[in-house]
Parts: structure tokens; C-alpha cells; sequence
């Protein structure tokens, strides 16, 4: 009886101690040395270094695989190296984290109109627009990546490929 009010002040302080930890963001609990690497992965991109960049980012990566902000400037240089598919996935890795990410939602939605999925992108420029009340430079620049459109020789591949109806896919794969 005489130790009880102590035991409930202590489990108290370790309640509260457990808890503040849960609240905090994700990126608040990201390794310093993640971070560092994350900034002079970002300063070779803007040098223009992109495979320095792309090493530096994919280390940051390695030490910790919750800095999303890694993610979201691997997606940056694949895109400046023309390589949308691969920005799309690691524009992605980076939504898993932070569904609500705008930066990561406006890359992905650029990198697909460069890969040609126009609708995919507008899917994307709503999401941000419900996240952005008021508009933000992420919706800005969607919005003008989507006006632009793809790029002239993914237009002349989607215009020049043709998809067999879907009873004639089953006879070309038989008379092969």
C-alpha cells in the first residue's frame, strides 16, 4: 500500500516517455550520417554529377530506408538521366513511406507523363491539388508537365503500335 503511489508515477513516466516517441515524424528519426549523405548526393546532382549522385543517395539509402527524401531525389536523377520507369518506382518507394508526400506525388506525376501515362498523371495532379488547398508549385508544375504532354517519340510508339483484339492474342501464341 505504502510503494502504490509510486508504482502508478512510474508506470505514468513510462507511459509518457513510450508515447512521445510514436508521435513524432518519420523523418525526425532519420540518421544523421543518411541526411549528410543525402546532401551531397543532392549537391553532385546539382553539379550535374549524376552518377556520384546516384551512389551517394543509394548509400543514404543503405544506412537508412526510411529518408524519403533520398527516394525522392533518386526519382530526380533518374528522371534527368531519362530513365522515368525507374523514377516512377523510386517516386514510389517514397509514397509508401509518405502517402502524402507532394514533392514525390508531382516527380511521379512528371515522370509518367515522360513515360506517356497522361491519365495516371492527372490522377496525380488531383491528389495534390486535395492535399495543396490553396495551390502549391507542385501543382504548378504538373499542371505545365501535363499541358506539355509526353515526349515526341513516346506519342509516335503509342501511335504506331497496335493491339491485336483479345481473341486473336490466343492464335498467335497457338500457330507459334
Amino acid at each position: 500500500m505504502r510503494l502504490s503511489p509510486y508504482a502508478v508515477a512510474l508506470a505514468l513516466a513510462l507511459a509518457t516517455v513510450s508515447s512521445s516517441s510514436i508521435g513524432q515524424r518519420p523523418d525526425a528519426q532519420i540518421d544523421p550520417r543518411s541526411m549528410a549523405l543525402l546532401r551531397k548526393g543532392e549537391a553532385l546532382r546539382a553539379a550535374g554529377d549524376l552518377g556520384g549522385a546516384n551512389d551517394m543517395l543509394e548509400t543514404a539509402l543503405a544506412l537508412d530506408p526510411r529518408n524519403r527524401a533520398a527516394f525522392v531525389a533518386l526519382g530526380r536523377v533518374a528522371a534527368q538521366q531519362n530513365l522515368p520507369g525507374k523514377a516512377i518506382r523510386f517516386y514510389r518507394d517514397a509514397l509508401v513511406l509518405d502517402p502524402n508526400d507532394v514533392a514525390a506525388l508531382s516527380g511521379q506525376g512528371e515522370a509518367m507523363v515522360q513515360k506517356g501515362a497522361v491519365e495516371s498523371a492527372r490522377a496525380n495532379l488531383a491528389r495534390i491539388n486535395q492535399l495543396c488547398k490553396g495551390g502549391c508549385p507542385a501543382s504548378a508544375t504538373l499542371a505545365a508537365a501535363i499541358a506539355k504532354g509526353p515526349p515526341a517519340p513516346v506519342v509516335t510508339a503509342q501511335a504506331t503500335s497496335t493491339v491485336p483484339p483479345k481473341g486473336e492474342e490466343d492464335k498467335t501464341q497457338k500457330q507459334q
